[in-house]
């Protein structure tokens, strides 16, 4: 059985508090569960999408950095592209969307490159995947601080720990195999013919010319073309491949635990869940959204599953029950952790 310690918070609680909570929490689970750190240990966040104003701001992780600083240990931020527009689909816009969201006490690493192409294939030989396509610089690191904001998320039904090791992990090749399993197309009439995506393509499935088209059966799916195309000429988005992300449910969440499962192997890593500004949408989505949810704590733990089912059982306790509790059945049939665990307050 596995332990997740906690603190209550409230909206009221200040930043300060905050920052002593998540040191006592750190300090807690190293010492209880004889924890060895390693010397460069990198935090694993979500800078929140331009014009999201419920994103967990880096006040809330100043605590931990002073912690590690303390002793002696180095650390970053890491992240990874996003597979759609906006802002964070680009290693140096993203790089922009961070600092303006005030993530700049730290250095930066976005894992999968300048366009989402640097992955590595992990292979884990499950039901929906053979291989994973993680973000390659995490494989650089034995050990991550996992910063997760536990909220709703319209196809995962909430995201937390599991969410941020699949998702959050993944390059965008990842990302588009657990979403829609589709890879993209070239719109012939935007196409401007600069040939930019085939300087991104390490497959050579790019034909530019009278008729422009991706090579299906080359294309590994790693979406650099889509993010480096100046037209958007190059998309994933079809009304095929939306009903297909729409209704996959079960299978979608199946996805999210094998990735989950690939982005931990031979890590130790410690994992938070902040349960603040619980909204019912994701942090990607480009909008102001209002808690469906009072604040109710901060989590941490050693096991991705048990974190999130220690959140996903205060949630509905309180009267917000979200929906994903599947995943982590799943999850746990994978070895990824256990739905079984032990609460201490702290």
């Amino acid at each position: 059985m596995s332990k997740v310690y906690y603190c209550r918070v409230n909206s009221k609680t200040p930043a300060e508090t905050i920052q002593d909570i998540t040191r006592k929490l750190l300090d807690r689970i190293v010492t209880e569960e004889a924890l060895e750190l390693e010397p460069k240990i990198p935090l694993k966040v979500h800078f929140g999408e331009k014009g999201n104003s419920t994103f967990l701001g880096s006040e809330n992780y100043l605590g931990i950095i002073e912690a590690l600083g303390e002793k002696g240990i180095e650390t970053c931020y890491m992240e990874t592209s996003v597979m759609y527009g906006g802002q964070r689909y680009r290693r140096d816009l993203h790089l922009k969307t961070a600092a303006e969201h005030g993530f700049d006490q730290i250095p930066i690493i976005i894992a999968d490159g300048e366009q989402g192409e640097s992955f590595t294939e992990v292979e884990i030989d499950k039901k929906n995947f053979k291989t994973c396509k993680i973000g390659r610089e995490f494989l650089n690191f034995n050990q991550l601080i996992v910063l997760s904001h536990f909220k709703g998320h319209f196809l995962a039904g909430y995201g937390g720990a599991i969410k941020q090791l699949s998702m959050g992990h993944a390059s965008k090749g990842g990302k588009l195999a657990m979403h829609m399993g589709i890879k993209p197309r070239i719109k012939s009439r935007k196409c401007q013919k600069c040939e930019l995506c085939m300087s991104r393509c390490n497959e050579k499935a790019i034909t530019i010319g009278t008729k422009s088209f991706i090579d299906h059966e080359k294309c590994v799916g790693c979406g650099a073309c889509v993010a480096i195309c100046p037209v958007k000429a190059i998309s994933i988005f079809s009304i095929k491949g939306i009903l297909k992300a729409a209704t996959q449910g079960k299978k979608f969440r199946e996805k999210l635990a094998e990735y989950a499962y690939a982005a931990q192997m031979g890590k130790k890593n410690i994992y938070f869940n902040f349960a603040m500004n619980i909204t019912r949408g994701c942090d990607c989505e480009p909008r102001k959204m209002k808690p469906v949810i009072q604040d109710f704590g901060i989590f941490v733990s050693t096991d991705p599953v048990a974190i999130d089912k220690a959140c996903l059982d205060m949630a509905k306790e309180i009267g917000k029950r979200f929906r994903g509790g599947d995943q982590l059945i799943y999850a746990e049939k994978l070895g990824l952790g256990s739905t079984r665990y032990t609460l201490l307050e702290v």
